[in-house]
């Protein structure tokens, strides 16, 4: 997979911008947490351009395996508005070799990302090694203490056991990425210092418990994502993927819910992913 030639006329970088400047106005910008850009092959710059014509000014882009660190690193060097995490996918961990957790290490050292990940444990797929998938989640937590960098966290039907490899294992906290656990659990995550990733699940009404949570938890916990090209919005229909464009529908739509702007949204949701992330803003 060929990544996208650089697209021109880009907004500024955050680096170019002081904490808490976002504007509060009608030109407002978003974060997109978590967006698999690479998945979309040669559309790339396409689907990039249209997400930065609708206001999402930057996007977090994740790796699965050690076969995409090239790929996403590539990326976010040709667009200074896309910022890299590395990491081994718990769904990628049957096939992986510990070898692999060294060349992470190597990337890590030579081109430092905002965060590791995508990491985490997912016991909803069957037959899936969970002995491994719990190996690799932990040593890349080692990796996360010693390069003092946040995590992205993938808990699909593992958020307990999640919660206790972080109790053990101390970082630097990170996001909760596609959020769809308890108010108890959001609470245990955000004391360990994680904000709590809100995409298009919240656009479904059947989506009860989720909208709940979005509505009541505070705002301080809370950073927007689309997970593009996967979780596609209620109003994505037609087996279309979902794009990062979308994230601006699904801030309306927590606005909506929250009966406030959304300029406030704008605001808030770009400090707390630059709390959770601080490396998108470099020294």
């Amino acid at each position: 997979m060929k990544s996208a030639m650089p697209v021109p006329s880009l907004p500024p970088p955050l680096s170019q911008r002081a904490r808490g400047t976002v504007r509060r106005c009608a030109n407002f910008t978003l974060i997109d947490t978590h967006c698999h850009l690479d998945a979309f092959g040669d559309n790339q710059a396409e689907i990039l351009r249209t997400a930065l014509d609708a206001g999402i000014g930057h996007l977090v882009i994740p790796s699965v395996e050690r076969g995409n660190f090239a790929i996403v690193h590539k990326i976010c060097e040709q667009h200074p508005n896309c910022h890299p995490a590395y990491g081994i996918h718990p769904m990628y961990t049957d096939n992986a070799t510990p070898e692999e957790l060294a060349i992470l290490r190597d990337y890590l050292q030579d081109h430092r990302p905002v965060a590791i990940g995508e990491i985490g444990l997912d016991f909803f797929i069957e037959n899936h090694n969970v002995t491994k998938q719990e190996y690799f989640f932990v040593e890349q937590l080692k990796l996360a203490r010693e390069f003092d960098l946040p995590v992205l966290l993938h808990t699909r039907h593992a958020t307990d056991t999640v919660l206790k490899h972080l109790r053990q294992i101390r970082v630097k906290g990170g996001i909760a990425h596609a959020f769809s656990g308890s108010r108890v659990q959001a609470e245990a995550f955000t004391k360990l210092g994680f904000k709590l990733g809100f995409g298009g699940a919240i656009t479904y009404d059947r989506a009860t418990r989720i909208r709940d949570l979005a509505t009541t938890l505070p705002m301080t916990s809370i950073v927007l994502e689309t997970d593009a090209p996967d979780i596609p919005p209620a109003f994505v229909t037609g087996g279309e993927p979902n794009k990062p464009e979308h994230l601006l529908r699904i801030a309306q739509t927590l606005a909506e819910l929250r009966g406030i702007s959304m300029a406030e949204i704008a605001q808030t949701t770009t400090e707390n992913t630059l709390h959770a992330l601080p490396d998108l803003i470099p020294l």
